[in-house]
């Protein structure tokens, strides 16, 4: 067990017998007790191992520092949870499933899908995990394939918080036909790059120093398969460069977090931002994919259980009739429903968490076995949390509409797992291929 998560552990105890306000919400009076997430967990957490709750117990303590009022204030003003990220970067949770030598906790992405399923079931939401999400999963590519050089220069300051990363892979005009995208690097005679192109939907880019970078290093034409001819970078976003334009998206949730439209035009980078080597950068990327499969499904769970436990607590409490609205079935049976849901889907994340740990010591675990699991995790954590979160808004009834009791906040945000990073349809077209090995319908 790494010496960073005992630190943890030990604090979290201390925290809990020695409880202070902290500067974020010290003086603060909550309008009603709804306007934060109860710490009673309703989660079944019999066969996760020591590291893992060990996590989750240090991951609540932060968690409770940024009550349910922090998020909506957040929210509703789209500003950024700066002091949220710099919390969980000063006690280095961002290097959770980085390497020990490179000041990470050494962790896997089992006790890193436990992290932010904590996060957003604190009742941060999906705008606290997208805080750091791309911090947690866009380094996994760089941690395997980087440089020495690349590794120490760029890991500490992440995981530190000094740099916060972002991902660039999605296009406007080829969105899920990632092999066929049209950002291109054009290598100068110097070794440098030029990049032009066009990004979208990158989350934080207007907070980011860094970024993960897949463009065409040859053209799709001079290649003898799509995969080929793609290339990872690791690159500066300098706002004050020329060839770099940001466009700030207005969207339905996590709005707390920045979602853009990134454009460039002969967007000079130097040759050592290159990760891994030149053409290889889709099998490079794929290091980071499953993960981030992972890491959603966790997010996934953690609202669905946020939703369904403050529905519970609401059907406990609202009398009409005389008589709490909870011992009504037609109240009872949709929230236990989605709660088995919940369950069901748990076992499958922590299950491909697993196989993508065990790979990297068990060479007879594939990529592709791995990619089912995480696809799989992936499909049943959105749909449960959709779920969850739609039957909570129900149960609430008005007050479900109401911004103060987090539900519609929660349902707004469920839908990103579903959409993210690639459709329920393109999942069940993967695993209708890879394992039922069906005819590819696209």
């Amino acid at each position: 067990m790494s010496r960073l998560l005992i630190r943890h552990a030990c604090r979290t105890r201390l925290v809990a017998v020695t409880p202070k306000a902290s500067s974020l919400t010290a003086g603060r009076v909550l309008s009603s007790h709804f306007s934060t997430t109860p710490h009673r967990n309703i989660m079944g957490t019999a066969g996760f191992t020591e590291n893992q709750m060990m996590v989750r117990e240090a991951i609540n303590a932060i968690c409770s520092q940024f009550p349910n009022t922090y998020w909506q204030k957040h929210d509703q003003e789209e500003e950024d949870p700066v002091e949220f990220h710099a919390a969980l970067a000063r006690d280095g949770w961002l290097g959770i499933a980085l390497p020990e030598e490179l000041g990470g906790a050494g962790l896997g992405i089992s006790e890193a899908v436990m992290m932010m399923q904590t996060i957003t079931e604190s009742g941060a939401g999906m705008a606290g995990a997208q805080a750091i999400h791309a911090n947690v999963y866009a380094t996994q590519p760089l941690a395997k394939f980087g440089t020495k050089e690349q590794l120490q220069s760029i890991i500490p300051n992440i995981i530190c918080g000094k740099w916060r990363t972002c991902f660039g892979v999605t296009e406007p005009n080829t969105g899920l036909d990632t092999l066929r995208l049209r950002t291109v690097a054009k290598k100068q005679a110097d070794g440098s790059y030029n990049i032009t192109g066009q990004k979208i939907w990158i989350t934080c880019a207007q907070v980011a120093r860094k970024m993960m970078l897949l463009a065409r290093t040859t053209p799709l034409e001079a290649v003898k398969k799509p995969s080929e001819g793609l290339s990872l970078f690791c690159i500066d976003l300098d706002k004050g460069a020329s060839g770099l334009e940001m466009r700030k998206i207005k969207k339905m949730g996590g709005r707390a977090v920045d979602a853009n439209e990134v454009f460039f035009d002969n967007y000079k980078i130097p040759a050592d931002t290159l990760i891994g080597s030149e053409n290889q950068g889709f099998k490079v990327i794929l290091h980071g994919m499953n993960a981030e499969r992972c890491l959603l499904a966790g997010e996934a769970l953690g609202l669905g259980y946020a939703a369904v436990k403050k529905a519970a607590e609401y059907a406990r409490e609202r009398v009409v009739f005389q008589r709490p609205i909870g011992m009504n079935q037609g109240i009872a049976h949709p929230l236990a429903d989605a709660y088995m849901h919940l369950e069901a889907a748990k076992l499958a994340t922590y299950h491909a968490a697993r196989l993508y740990d065990s790979s990297t010591r068990d060479q007879s675990i594939k990529q592709d076995v791995i990619g089912v699991a995480a696809n799989t995790a992936k499909y049943l954590a959105a749909e449960a949390a959709f779920t969850a979160c739609e039957r909570a808004v129900m149960t609430l009834g008005g007050m479900g509409y109401a911004v103060e009791y987090d539900v519609e906040r929660w349902l707004r945000e469920c839908l990103v797992p579903r959409i993210a990073p690639v459709s329920r349809e393109m999942i069940m077209n993967y695993i209708s291929e890879k394992v039922l090995q069906l005819p590819r319908s696209y």
